[in-house]
């Protein structure tokens, strides 16, 4: 790259920057527009400013329940802490500054662009920090890799980032139209508009039931069947048009009624599309595989913990806990899930339906 000589002295025309796409109106809209809040170092002002309404910069994500991540977890001097979920690095920053330089942090994340860009930020941080692009399923295999036989530490941030919720090419949110993909990992074969074109009536109205408790599974999943056979799903778009003419709402009505609620509604398309994810996903398979090998993982004495946003994932983050706790296997675990407080909620509002989950394995390790 050419430098810029302010001398005069120089043969070479000066480098002109490249000039910001414009937009309409006074305020950029669209994901790609923001450039203020993809470059948050070069505008301090527009983070605090996003922040105190409550909204989350573009390309960024705001950690959760961090305060009680810590104080549950404990993390010491020392320690290896396994971040099975790294995203943004918001919770991981937190261990490292307690485990220094004596610990170790181990990142896990299958977002390889988001892995990327976590890794240039905590390369700055205080403690040797190993990225891998890796599922937390094969944890026990990143172990093996780093020649360990068990870490301290194991934490899971469950669900999606903001980073991959706000940006459309990413296809999560029923927000903003784009390809209906829903892969955290581009590696996976199957995108979510596969899966719509392709399961059964049947199947479709079982996962959209069972994976986000959508009431109106069964009609959505009739139209679904419906308009594909004249149109494949393609984008996200296609698939709120079909949600709200299931539950038999305009989105004209829908955006006056949530003006009128002063807690706002929950968007009608909200449930499917979190199910349609946790399907092309498959994130409950490799939850449970994360919590059954979790044990052989752990050092004695060492602590899991879990944030989940889906009752589906709750429940067999409480029973495997709890029955690991029966069986003597962990030496304690929370009897009741901790959640955000008001204040929490009220700056990130994508918090409030948080729920964080700890055990303790015993100081005697005996796993059969």
């Amino acid at each position: 790259m050419n430098e810029i000589d302010n001398s005069g002295n120089s043969d070479q025309p000066p480098v002109k920057r490249p000039r910001r796409s414009r937009y309409g109106g006074t305020h950029p809209k669209s994901y790609r527009q923001k450039y203020k809040e993809h470059d948050l170092d070069a505008y301090p002002e527009m983070k605090a400013h996003l922040l105190a309404k409550g909204k989350t910069p573009a390309g960024t994500h705001i950690p959760v329940l961090v305060e009680e991540v810590i104080n549950c977890l404990k993390p010491k001097g020392g320690e290896i802490v396994v971040d099975c979920t790294v995203g943004y690095g918001g919770h991981a920053s937190e261990f490292i500054k307690h485990i220094g330089p004596n610990g170790k942090l181990i990142a896990l994340d299958v977002d390889s662009a988001e892995l990327e860009r976590t890794r240039q930020r905590l390369s700055k941080e205080n403690a040797p920090v190993s990225f891998y692009r890796s599922n937390f399923a094969g944890i026990a295999k990143v172990l093996k890799k780093e020649n360990l036989s068990g870490c301290d530490i194991i934490f899971a941030d469950l669900g999606v980032s903001s980073m991959q919720i706000d940006n459309p090419d990413r296809g999560m949110s029923y927000k903003t139209d784009g390809p209906l993909d829903m892969r955290m990992d581009e590696r996976l074969k199957q995108t979510g508009a596969d899966l719509l074109n392709r399961l059964s009536e049947e199947k479709l109205s079982n996962a959209f039931w069972e994976l986000a408790d959508e009431t109106d599974h069964q009609e959505i999943a009739r139209l679904i069947v419906e308009r594909r056979s004249g149109q494949p799903f393609a984008r996200t778009s296609q698939l709120v048009d079909v949600i709200f003419e299931a539950k038999r709402i305009t989105k004209k009505t829908w955006q006056k009624q949530n003006r009128a609620s002063k807690s706002g509604f929950l968007h009608p398309a909200a449930r499917t599309f979190q199910a349609l994810r946790i399907l092309v996903n498959d994130e409950l398979g490799c939850l449970k595989e994360l919590l059954r090998i979790a044990p052989y993982c752990l050092r004695p004495g060492g602590r899991i913990g879990i944030i989940s946003f889906h009752s589906g994932e709750d429940r067999l983050v409480k029973k495997s806990f709890c029955d690991n706790v029966r069986q003597g296997i962990y030496q304690s675990a929370a009897k009741e899930p901790i959640v955000p407080q008001i204040k929490e909620i009220n700056s990130n509002p994508r918090s409030a339906s948080a729920k964080f989950r700890w055990a303790v394995q015993k100081l005697s390790r005996t796993i059969e």
